[in-house]
């Protein structure tokens, strides 16, 4: 008797997530760069799926403000103005401050330890000059900090101000520029692990601002193929 099984099809939640993720990652690696378009009939192949899943996703991507749904031309991955931008990194630095007060009051050992071993990626990511892993850590690190506030709903929002973030960075921060500084992320960890809220805040107010400082607003990437930016080839 065969042992051979049949594989079963994936299950349309299953694979609205796949798209999903793939173009939400495609943006925090900074693969995706803002004004990208996204055809349906190549996401339909590059998928294997129908035009209406890839548009359930690309509505939810949307609702999300990861792409822009444009009439008549389709849907391209969202490029906020500068006036935007300012919005976005001031409610960034408002909503990340208040959840890092409240991890700095709830984090573990364990806690700091995972934030450690976070660090260590990231350090390992940059010397080996690998900036897709590098930008994708950095973003991480925010939200790994968030997650110890103990505080969904306000972690929720700030995960989309995070991917809002990185089109930013994706389309003004001048080339050979990282998204954060690895030496900026340990000196914070050090205040959360010696319960230094004052500190800690400090210094990510500092981290924040810096960052937005470093854009420009100008463009200049390569165009390289939809399957490379979402990670399929």
């Amino acid at each position: 008797m065969s042992t051979n099984r049949i594989a079963k099809p994936e299950a349309p939640v299953d694979v609205e997530e796949r798209i999903y993720r793939s173009v939400f990652e495609g943006v925090m690696e900074q693969r995706l760069t803002p004004g990208t378009k996204l055809p349906e009939a190549a996401l339909c192949e590059l998928f294997d799926v129908k035009r209406a899943t890839v548009r359930k996703v690309l509505q939810r991507l949307a609702h999300d403000h990861i792409v822009e749904l444009r009439l008549n031309r389709g849907a391209v991955v969202a490029a906020p103005t500068p006036e935007e931008t300012r919005q976005i990194f001031e409610a960034r630095r408002a909503l990340e401050g208040a959840l890092l007060e409240l991890a700095v009051a709830h984090a573990s050992k364990a806690d700091i330890a995972a934030l450690r071993k976070q660090l260590a990626q990231e350090h390992e990511a940059m010397h080996r000059f690998d900036q897709p892993a590098w930008a994708r850590l950095a973003s991480s690190f925010h939200l790994q900090v968030a997650a110890l506030g103990r505080n969904p709903v306000l972690l929720r929002y700030l995960t989309e101000l995070i991917s809002r973030c990185s089109l930013i960075v994706a389309l003004y921060e001048p080339p050979g520029n990282a998204a954060c500084e690895h030496e900026e992320h340990e000196r914070i960890v050090d205040c959360i692990a010696n319960g230094n809220a004052k500190g800690a805040l400090k210094l990510m107010e500092a981290h924040l601002r810096e960052l937005e400082q470093r854009i420009v607003l100008h463009s200049a990437q390569p165009e390289p193929s939809l399957a490379q930016k979402l990670g399929l080839s």
